[in-house]
């Protein structure tokens, strides 16, 4: 049976790995975007591109878009810029998207993180990422109170380089893994109810992705 999957960020270099793979197991992936000129991008993976403005819409706007869905997958990003705007996206329209499952009844929920990210997250105010880690240590944080079958990944440093198909998720130091095994990994996890309420950190390793989880 296909799974119906809503991915938000759907222009990321990650989003753009992982829709070719979910539209090959046959799952349909509806992926939002700001841009309309991404469009064609996103088409062409496979899946159905849906134009929506994470940060101008509220909860019940969002409720709607992701109402029909099986699984909503957090891949958007402010992408850097002025921490007003890292706040709005990274933060509060991701926290409002995963009320907005909630009122929906869409339960299960895939927040594409970073290694580092928590309350302890260590990076001083006065560094350009700081806004970011604050941003995310919230958002991860209302998903692990919010009810929902929720996973939370923690990808380190992404790099471009080819996928390797294996990665280390017992790393306690953040080191660097490709966008392409991160598109695996998301794809694994999806269909995955073992993975559930877990935060899971990994870098490139020697274990293969689909001999760690059962998707």
């Amino acid at each position: 049976m296909s799974t119906r999957v809503l991915l938000f960020g759907g222009h990321g270099k990650v989003a753009l790995l992982l829709e070719p793979l979910l539209a090959a197991r046959g799952d349909a992936v509806t992926a939002v975007i700001r841009n309309p000129a991404q469009e064609p991008d996103v088409a062409a993976t496979g899946a159905t591109p849906v134009v929506f403005d994470v940060e101008a819409f509220d909860v019940d706007h969002l409720a709607d878009l992701i109402g029909g869905n099986d699984v909503v997958v957090w891949s958007a990003g402010a992408g850097g810029g002025s921490p007003e705007r890292t706040y709005a996206v990274d933060r509060d329209a991701a926290i409002r998207s995963m009320d907005a499952a909630v009122e929906a009844g869409v339960r299960r929920y895939v927040m594409v993180s970073y290694f580092g990210a928590g309350p302890d997250h260590g990076i001083p105010e006065d560094d350009s990422f700081f806004a970011y880690a604050e941003a995310k240590a919230a958002a991860d944080e209302h998903l692990r109170a919010s009810g929902l079958d929720w996973t939370i990944l923690g990808p380190s440093s992404l790099t471009l380089d080819p996928p390797t198909g294996r990665i280390d998720i017992d790393a306690t130091v953040s080191g660097s893994v490709p966008r392409a095994d991160v598109a695996a990994v998301i794809a694994a996890v999806i269909p995955d109810a073992s993975t559930f309420g877990r935060t899971i950190r990994f870098n490139s390793g020697d274990v293969p992705i689909g001999d760690l989880f059962a998707g």
